[in-house]
């Protein structure tokens, strides 16, 4: 009865798991799958949700292995020319670098991590929670899809963006919601561009490309290079019958980015280098008004599924995994601290998935469309530097990692803290 119950082992379950390990709260993840693999493309890990992961003990040497930090990024319209660039990471003065990595590696480095020091009982595979209910002894039963039960101090909902732990706390939720954007994603081994750890994205607001590597280059100086290729549709209701996250041939969309050559980047030999590539939309969900239900919370995606505008969705979920672990410090094992969370984070990260909607930190691309229709020679005369370095800086306080803040906050969970009734106690 005393331990916690994690449904989903994605990046937020597990970084969940190791977290109660971490101060001392037994835990158990049900993963639906039966094999977890290494699955998925590039995706990035902003500054602090490294040092999150520095504070598990996930290290420069670990997270090298998955990816590379990341030194740039930068927006450069449809004719080539820079909109806005910054340096970000170590480079930008933050105590922790930004990282680029390969999802599925990420995902497998941390399932090692949770096995090693957990045990390989503690992830649960081909054990699908479909709802749950919560008891009126303070314990909170969770349900499976062979209708088999399991009982735990907590329920958390680490299960994505089709998660049956927040349909039964929210039955009543909208569909997803779709506007029309379209993604491809891919990977290709080339030279990286610019700084050689740049993230670029390269267009206009409707009709873009997001490039970055995820390793570090070869002894001939290729990487693996991530890229997005989108295109927002003016008729949602026109494609709705396009297989979502499904496989296809670079000669579906290749023909969206014919003439995308300049003298640094070739887009259509990137997008023909890739072996394979995937098409998904641009989904999120509407926020909803609490993620918390008795001894039941939400975490990840089942919280606040988001455009990946933003680079931010497994960010975000590394920092619930850890906003978590601290209310559980400070207020033990108890509806409490759910709750403390809960007012920490569901407000602050529904106006964030908004604002992702609203195209995030791509919102200067829509600003350059509605100033010159996507044209420009000098952007200073289009959008002062001023305004844009505003911009951003207001997107990183929304997100969580403006430098300042970032680099003068205590940590999350202080060394050695536990989880206790009402205090945090040490090792």
């Amino acid at each position: 009865m005393t331990r916690v119950m994690i449904a989903g082992g994605g990046i937020g379950g597990l970084t969940m798991a190791l977290t109660l390990h971490q101060i001392g709260v037994r835990c158990v993840v049900f993963e639906s799958v039966r094999s977890l693999k290494p699955l998925g493309v590039g995706i990035n890990l902003q500054p602090n949700a490294v040092r999150e992961l520095y504070d598990l003990g996930i290290g420069p040497e670990a997270l090298d292995s998955v990816g590379v930090p990341a030194r740039e990024w930068a927006l450069v319209g449809r004719n080539g020319n820079d909109i806005y660039a910054e340096p970000r990471g170590l480079d930008a003065g933050y105590h922790w670098p930004q990282y680029a990595v390969h999802r599925g590696d990420f995902h497998m480095l941390l399932y090692r991590t949770v096995i090693a020091r957990l045990g390989a009982e503690a992830v649960q595979t081909g054990r699908r929670v479909t709802g749950y209910r919560n008891n009126a002894d303070g314990s909170v039963t969770a349900i499976f899809d062979d209708g088999s039960e399991e009982t735990g101090a907590m329920l958390i909902g680490a299960d994505g963006i089709h998660s049956a732990v927040r349909a039964t706390m929210h039955p009543a939720q909208p569909p997803i919601h779709w506007g029309g954007a379209v993604m491809w994603r891919g990977v290709t081994r080339a030279k990286p561009i610019r700084t050689g750890s740049s993230f670029v994205g390269l267009g206009t607001h409707r009709h873009r490309m997001v490039i970055y590597p995820i390793s570090h280059p070869d002894a001939d100086g290729t990487a693996l290079i991530n890229w997005i290729a989108e295109v927002t549709y003016d008729d949602p209701s026109a494609h709705e019958t396009t297989g979502w996250f499904r496989q296809v041939g670079i000669e579906d969309f290749r023909h969206h980015f014919d003439g995308w050559r300049y003298d640094w980047l070739d887009v259509p030999a990137l997008l023909d280098g890739a072996e394979i590539a995937y098409e998904n939309p641009m989904i999120d969900r509407d926020p909803v008004d609490t993620w918390r239900d008795g001894n039941v919370a939400l975490m990840g995606d089942a919280a606040h599924a988001m455009y990946p505008t933003g680079s931010n969705g497994a960010s975000q979920a590394i920092i619930d995994a850890r906003v978590l672990g601290a209310k559980l410090v400070a207020e033990g094992v108890t509806t409490a601290a759910l709750a403390a969370y809960d007012a920490a984070l569901c407000g602050p990260v529904s106006q964030l998935i908004l604002r992702n909607r609203g195209a995030g930190p791509f919102g200067l691309l829509n600003l350059v469309d509605d100033r010159c229709g996507g044209a420009f020679d000098d952007i200073d005369t289009v959008i002062p530097p001023a305004e844009r370095a505003a911009f951003m800086a207001g997107y990183k306080a929304a997100a969580g990692f403006a430098i300042e803040t970032l680099n003068a906050a205590a940590p999350t969970i202080p060394a050695g803290a536990r989880a206790g009734n009402g205090l945090a106690t040490t090792r």
